[in-house]
């Protein structure tokens, strides 16, 4: 039976699964779900996800929400970007919830005030004490990665697809690629796996771009 993943394009937490589905080969379709306009929010959704937040996979007779869970779901289901030994799932997991507390959510926060909000209602006090916060994490990702190619198990994990997916977006929240070198190198890396696709073509955008 087909996956569905209720998604939008913008969403970075909902790119991480609908890349494991893809580079998995696993059968999929996206469901749009229109955030910015409070569809997570409503009564129908909520009968979905009590949480009211995006991505949620339903797959297999079972609804999942929280990316990380649904990784790790995958890895399992599908004997792919997973774990070995005991000790890589640990330290897959180790990584899964840094990046939820210090990169992803922290990037997500900062993107959504500087480019989602309208510019004079931009915090940008918040924003630059976001911004201080993503400079110390960059920093961690970086010298981790100055020496290896994956950030767990000498292979690509979903250590990796967790904490890859908002930096590939192209909207400004402060990251530039060019001062991250050893991140760089390991987003090329991952954008060279078979079947690697960008977020805006994998998911359909709640703002697509204007057309001349």
């Amino acid at each position: 039976m087909t996956a569905q993943l209720y998604c939008f394009g913008e969403s970075g937490n909902a790119y991480k699964v609908a890349l494991m589905l893809t580079l998995t080969a696993t059968p999929w379709q996206p469901v749009f779900v229109d955030f910015f306009n409070g569809a997570a929010r409503g009564p129908a959704f909520r009968a979905i996800n009590e949480m009211g937040e995006v991505p949620v996979l339903v797959m297999g007779g079972r609804t999942l929400t929280q990316s990380a869970v649904m990784l790790r779901h995958l890895a399992k289901a599908t004997g792919q970007f997973g774990w070995t030994t005991e000790e890589e799932e640990d330290e897959i997991l180790r990584w899964l919830m840094w990046d939820n507390h210090k990169l992803s959510t922290q990037v997500g926060t900062t993107r959504f005030l500087m480019n989602f909000l309208p510019a004079d209602k931009r915090p940008e006090q918040a924003i630059a004490f976001l911004q201080g916060r993503l400079k110390a994490a960059y920093t961690i990702l970086n010298n981790h990665l100055a020496s290896r190619d994956w950030v767990v198990a000498g292979r690509a994990t979903i250590a990796d697809l967790s904490l890859c997916s908002y930096l590939y977006y192209q909207e400004p929240f402060g990251f530039a690629r060019a001062d991250w070198p050893h991140i760089d190198a390991w987003l090329a890396r991952i954008a060279a796996l078979p079947g690697w696709q960008h977020p805006y073509d994998l998911m359909s955008r709640a703002f697509p771009p204007a057309t001349a």
